[in-house]
């Protein structure tokens, strides 16, 4: 009977660090698209009116 305590502890545990691993996973993942995103705005920001209007996006769309 302690054993199948024992076991069933162990798996309240390791499940756990699983759901804190996968929020911080989570975490990261969001925070590379969030950089990515200002990586995009930034290299829109900095084309001309015309290389906007090539690709069919104005100022006011970049955002």
């Amino acid at each position: 009977m302690n054993t199948a305590h024992a076991a069933a502890g162990l798996e309240q545990t390791t499940a756990l660090p699983e759901s804190v691993s996968g929020f911080f996973n989570r975490c990261c993942v969001a925070f590379q698209e969030w950089r990515q995103r200002g990586r995009s705005q930034a290299e829109l920001c900095s084309l001309s009116e015309r290389g906007l209007m090539d690709i069919g996006v104005t100022r006011g769309e970049i955002e």
